[in-house]
């Protein structure tokens, strides 16, 4: 029944505030619309607490520089991720695939929010788009989130880690700090049913500037997926299936993504 109520709760609240943002991203400046969409994803967060009975708890924010532009580079294993690290600043931009632009006016407001919009098959071509939309945001020193795997993962499984965040941490010459969770155990994936009990989410230490890309790849990886385990909640399971753990996971779509990509530079390199 929880379930049932947080998830028409969920609904009706994302459609009030998809029109209050549409509205709002008709207006000059950014500040009235994203003041509105941290309102939203605060009070996304109060439902899950209050209503799906998710006990949220952030930590580590002593992690997170002052002042300067930050990418935040996190474990992604459910719908409510982006919530919850919404809720924890002001100013938050973020990258995202471009399937969400074919919703409504969706593509309006990422433009007002500065999102880094990109094709998830990748190539030279989406690199550059991402390192021109990224400039802005560096240059406003501010936040910038991205899920380095590049998919939604179940529960103490992992995707592979893709090498776009290596891209901005270099062009942007500025700390990585990695955040681990186990929210995927209350509301995992986009699943309907979610699941009473704490979810911890905790930023970690910064990497900073300098690392080449298999020395800072191995480490991010490394500092996100080994503190995600360690944050599972082995008393109250939810939706993790013990045998799980470490799993390394490709999907269906995420195959055909690779095996588009590995095509396209086979098809570079004979031309």
């Amino acid at each position: 029944m929880r379930s049932l109520v947080f998830n028409v709760f969920f609904l009706l609240t994302t459609m009030l505030y998809a029109i209050v943002c549409v509205i709002l991203s008709l207006l000059p400046g950014r500040k009235l619309m994203m003041a509105s969409l941290r309102r939203y994803t605060r009070v996304m967060v109060w439902g899950m607490r209050r209503i799906a009975g998710i006990n949220v708890n952030v930590t580590g924010h002593e992690h997170i520089p002052k002042d300067g532009p930050v990418i935040i580079a996190a474990k992604h294993q459910s719908y409510g991720d982006g919530f919850v690290v919404f809720s924890q600043f002001f100013d938050l931009s973020f990258v995202t695939g471009d399937a969400i632009t074919k919703f409504l006016f969706i593509g309006r407001i990422l433009t007002k929010m500065n999102a880094v919009v990109i094709n998830n098959c990748g190539g030279e071509d989406q690199r550059r788009k991402m390192a021109e939309t990224s400039a802005i945001v560096r240059e406003q020193g501010r936040r910038l989130l991205i899920y380095p795997e590049g998919h939604l993962s179940r529960i103490g499984t992992q995707h592979k880690y893709r090498k776009g965040v290596y891209h901005l941490y270099k062009d942007f010459g500025c700390p990585v700090v990695p955040l681990a969770s186990n929210l995927g155990q209350r509301w995992n994936q986009n699943d309907w049913v979610k699941h009473p009990g704490p979810a911890n989410l905790e930023f970690l230490p910064p990497i900073m500037p300098g690392l080449d890309k298999d020395e800072f790849m191995a480490r991010l990886e490394s500092d996100i997926e080994t503190r995600s385990i360690a944050l599972l909640d082995l008393d109250n399971l939810g939706a993790l299936n013990p045998y799980d753990i470490g799993k390394v996971e490709e999907n269906d779509s995420a195959r055909t993504k690779r095996e588009a990509r590995e095509a396209e530079t086979s098809s570079a390199g004979g031309t």
